[in-house]
């Protein structure tokens, strides 16, 4: 690490630290939430209908989308399965079910993207209050073999599911962090013994089966709780419109303008830079980014600008589903591409995971027929 960089983090990290008190006033709040949750005090709702939810801790950039996406194709073939999200930064309200003209307006960047990857296999449905989701959901739906799938619920509480997945950034351990604001936790990492299924994400390939133990250690993890590690493995770039160049001829010479607007983007950095070419110009926007025309000038601007007709634009999947609603030239058209992300199992246990989810899924539904009552509404 450079003295520039060692000294900008050292200086970010006692700015941060100023927010120590305001810490403690979040985890009083979050601690009085989540007990009044445990004793019973605030209601917690099953429903006749398997539920699975994934979230995180973490703020931000644990690849939620993408692990939802793993589970859905992991239990598409064994279930009639709808995903629950609430349309995170979504300019709609209430209750939607996605078809093929929604927009990004309507429902949100992930929910565009998995309602275009899952069409006839899978149904998506942005709802703020997944309670009221779920019963809409049972209500359209009826089917014996019925899954909600609740995207980024870990913090829902209103809702217990028969599966409670929580992901965890390898790179940003929960128990080397902190509560917001002087960290990015959204509540204690004590409250990791809610999960049924620990997925730790994001992992070097080089994962040691004692680096497992050594993790799933300092998380805490109770006996009845699994663990499993992950990364992500690119895929081929695609064209982000359909009258865009479907085989991209990357070279080492060729010119990548890279755009983002996601949490963290060094993982995407590291593979343009390894695997397309070193020659990156790097427009970075936060994560959800609502493009402006401003924004689309500065793309189309930067883009003129790079030297040579070897040039493309590379951005995320989820960046995709946004600039697809935009009217770019033709050649910015034809030259645009994302990565698609999959997940990879460190450990090639994605079976085990698989039986982990339905064995829950089982017990929690027999259970709860015998002893609990649905949610009148």
């Amino acid at each position: 690490m450079s003295r520039r960089r060692r000294g900008y983090k050292i200086s970010v990290n006692m700015a941060r630290s100023l927010l120590i008190p305001f810490s403690w006033i979040y985890h009083g709040f979050t601690s009085l939430r989540n007990s009044m949750y445990d004793n019973k005090v605030l209601k917690s709702y099953r429903f006749d209908v398997p539920v699975v939810s994934i979230g995180n801790i973490t703020v931000g950039g644990t690849g939620k989308t993408p692990h939802t996406e793993l589970i859905v194709r992991m239990l598409q073939d064994d279930f009639k399965i709808t995903i629950l999200s609430r349309g995170y930064k979504r300019k709609s309200k209430g209750y939607i079910r996605a078809d093929e003209k929604s927009t990004v307006a309507d429902i949100g960047d992930e929910p565009k993207q998995m309602a275009r990857k899952f069409a006839g296999a899978a149904s998506m449905v942005v709802c703020e209050d997944r309670a009221e989701g779920i019963r809409r959901i049972m209500e359209e739906d009826k089917a014996d073999n019925q899954m909600i799938i609740l995207d980024d619920a870990y913090q829902h509480r209103s809702v217990s599911p028969a599966v409670n997945i929580l992901l965890i950034d390898y790179n940003r351990p929960i128990f080397e962090d902190h509560l917001l604001p002087w960290g990015d936790l959204r509540e204690s990492c004590k409250e990791s013994s809610r999960a049924n299924i620990v997925i730790v994400t994001k992992c070097p390939p080089d994962v040691k089966p004692i680096d497992r133990r050594v993790f799933a250690k300092h998380v805490g993890l109770l006996p009845s709780q699994s663990i499993f590690f992950t990364n992500f493995e690119y895929q081929p770039l695609k064209a982000v419109f359909e009258d865009g160049d479907s085989e991209p001829n990357v070279t080492a010479a060729t010119q990548v303008l890279l755009v983002t607007g996601i949490a963290n983007t060094k993982t995407i950095e590291d593979y343009v830079g390894t695997k397309l070419s070193k020659n990156i110009t790097h427009i970075k926007y936060k994560d959800h980014h609502n493009y402006s025309k401003k924004d689309v000038a500065k793309i189309s601007s930067s883009f003129g600008a790079l030297a040579g007709g070897d040039k493309i634009i590379v951005t995320t999947e989820k960046d995709a589903m946004r600039l697809n609603e935009i009217d770019f030239s033709p050649e910015i058209r034809r030259r645009m591409y994302y990565l698609p992300i999959e997940v990879n199992f460190v450990f090639d246990d994605e079976h085990k995971l698989k039986n982990e989810i339905l064995k829950y899924v089982t017990e929690d539904k027999r259970n709860y027929r015998l002893h609990t009552t649905v949610r009148q509404f």
